[in-house]
């Protein structure tokens, strides 16, 4: 076995053995409410990938609306609980390495839509993590994400970021389209995240 691919399960183990336990905090039993309030005045169409999906909640609400939505995820538990819901839409869940994409998933997604994957990764692992949305997307495709923004978050995960970091990380790769604080958020989240879409250059 690899290094690459010891540390694939290592990290399939740690977040495995946490839905095992139960211990999971940001299952919230629905989809996040910035997502939820942006589809009420945004289409989001064509192929939609999420990584780190967990339990799918934010898979359902974009295939609700019509996309054709694969949500990948490294904890099979976690992808049991997705797939135990009743189907919303054209939706499918996937067991996979966001940073060792599928080939089959290289350059075929209109939009990346990001929740809490961002956050739970390593900082050190944040520009592999932009790679593989550039690999992922279409040209031109649209990057759609909700960012964990408490910057002293130095233990996590989950681990915060800053404004500085999310242009420094994106703006090679990636035009911001738009910005702003969402004004729904779960309970203690308020004013502690910001949602971003940006456009694959």
């Amino acid at each position: 076995m690899s290094s690459s691919e010891h540390s694939m399960f290592r990290h399939s183990n740690f977040w495995e053995e946490r839905y095992l336990d139960g211990d999971t905090p940001w299952d919230k039993g629905e989809a996040a409410p910035p997502l939820n309030a942006y589809l009420e005045n945004h289409k989001i169409a064509g192929k939609v990938c999420v990584p780190g999906c967990g339990a799918g909640y934010d898979v359902r609400a974009l295939a609700q609306q019509g996309a054709l939505v694969t949500g990948l995820d490294i904890a099979p538990s976690a992808l049991r609980k997705a797939a135990s819901f009743p189907a919303a839409g054209g939706e499918q869940y996937l067991r996979a390495d966001w940073f060792q994409l599928p080939r089959e998933l290289s350059g075929c997604f209109d939009y990346v839509f990001e929740h809490t994957c961002f956050c739970a990764i390593e900082p050190e692992k944040r520009s592999d993590y932009v790679k593989s949305c550039t690999q992922a997307l279409k040209p031109e495709g649209q990057l759609l994400g909700i960012f964990f923004m408490t910057p002293d978050a130095e233990v996590g995960p989950p681990f915060g970021t800053s404004l500085d970091e999310l242009d420094q990380l994106f703006a090679a790769e990636f035009e911001l389209i738009h910005d702003e604080v969402p004004v729904a958020a779960y309970p203690g989240r308020e004013g502690r995240e910001r949602l971003r879409l940006l456009k694959k250059i």
